[in-house]
This record gives structure tokens, sequence and C-alpha cells, in this order.
């Protein structure tokens, strides 16, 4: 079963079908989805779906675009949900100087704290970065070595993809993938080992062609299965094999 290892059904764009949908991804193939928090106000309301919805998961973490909102009070209030069974990660956590809505010091301030909450709480980490290559890599040889965790939405180049993988972290592939001007990941697919590359929507974002630009859910992720079969020269039934097996590897189920 395809195993989305991030995504986002706590967003406005899933009002309208939200529990209709999730209870169509078993017959879509979708066997587990691990829905990840941004801001602060998310964190709370994706444990309670994940308490819902058997097959879901919950991943804790504080956005670096949301990270001025974060005080002690609030980032106590937040360790308290991961005594909750169904939370298995903390994220998303990192840098992003694309959107640039919070100083370099306060992204990597933060990141650097949720990093330590992960290697306390023995949990790993679920990275974002955005135009923020060298700082990102930095910071995790200094302070997430030894965690486990996937570089999420991956868009650098595959040779530093080949350096995350040598810490023992995936990289995760999503719709990008699929896209005609996605050479860069595809090339990243080609190089690194199935065995580091895990499944993932970002949805309601980045949906894979046929349907980019459309809101994206979890069933199409079968597109980015088919992509990564034909750029590593195998089935789409070891692809989607592989991608879960490391996944519940990484998450611990």
């Amino acid at each position: 079963m395809i195993f989305d290892t991030h995504a986002h059904y706590d967003d406005r764009q899933f009002d309208s079908d939200r529990n209709e949908l999730l209870n169509s991804m078993q017959d879509n193939g979708v066997g587990a989805i691990v829905n990840v928090s941004a801001a602060y106000e998310s964190c709370e309301h994706i444990v309670h779906m994940a308490q819902k919805y058997p097959f879901m998961y919950a991943a804790v973490g504080i956005h670096p675009d949301e990270v001025g909102s974060l005080d002690e009070e609030k980032f106590a209030r937040m360790k308290e949900l991961f005594k909750n069974d169904k939370v298995v990660a903390v994220g998303e956590i990192g840098l992003d100087y694309y959107w640039d809505n919070e100083s370099h010091e306060l992204q990597k301030e933060w990141f650097i704290r949720q990093l330590d909450l992960a290697r306390e709480l023995n949990l790993p980490v679920n990275i974002h970065s955005r135009d923020a290559a060298q700082d990102t890599m930095e910071v995790i040889k200094e302070y997430g070595r030894g965690l486990d965790g996937i570089v999420h939405c991956y868009s650098y180049s595959k040779e530093m993809a080949k350096e995350y993988v040598k810490m023992g972290y995936y990289i995760g592939v999503g719709g990008v993938v699929t896209f005609k001007n996605g050479k860069r990941l595809k090339e990243t697919v080609e190089t690194v080992p199935l065995t580091s590359i895990v499944l993932e929507t970002d949805c309601p974002y980045l949906a894979p062609e046929p349907y980019r630009g459309k809101r994206n859910n979890s069933s199409y992720i079968k597109y980015v299965a088919e992509e990564i079969a034909k750029q590593k020269d195998v089935s789409y039934e070891e692809v989607v094999r592989q991608t879960e097996e490391n996944a519940k590897k990484l998450y611990r189920l």
C-alpha cells in the first residue's frame, strides 16, 4: 500500500469533502498518511485528526515561516502533544529563505530547538528547506547527526542528496518529479538508492501531472511512484513496496 509521508489535511482546501476523501484512501491503494503541522494552531488539530482515522499519524512541529509565533509557553504546550502515541515525528521544521517571513537567525534558533526536541524524544524529523541549501546542511551536520528524518520536498542537487543519505536521511519525493521542468529531482531519484526514498504529496499543494495546478491528495501519489519506477527502471510495485517499507522503518510503525 502507498505510504504518504507528508500531507496537510487540516488545510481549508479540504473543508468541503475532507471526511469523504480520507475514507476513500484505502480503496485508492493508500495505506498510511502522516499529517504534518506547520503553524502552532494546527498542531493540536492534526493530532485530533490522527486519532479519528486509524491509518493517519501526526508530525508536530512549526514551519520556519511560522516560528515568529512561538514562545517558551507555546513550545511547552506543543511538547505535551508528543505524549499521544499517534504522533510519530517532529515536523515540519527547517529553514525557508524564499518567503523570508522570519529572520534567518530566528529560523535557525527554532530549527535547532526542534532538532534538540526530536533527539530528546527519540523521534524522527521532517525537514523543510527552501532556498537555504547550505545553511540547512550546516545545521543538520552540527545538530541533526544521528537523527532519523526526511528532507521533505527535496529540491537541491543530487550531490547534496547523497550527503544526506550518508547521514541516514531519506529524500522526500513528490509531484515535482513528474514535471517537465523537474529535471534536477529526476536526476536525484536516479542517483539515490530506492532504499533512501519516501513518497509524499505535500497536499493540497504540488499535485503531479496530469493534475498539476489543481488540489493535490494522496490518491495522486501513484503518478509519483510511476515516475520513480521509470527513472530507476524498476516496477511500480517495487517502488510502492520499498518506499512503504522505508516509511514504516523511519516512523517506527
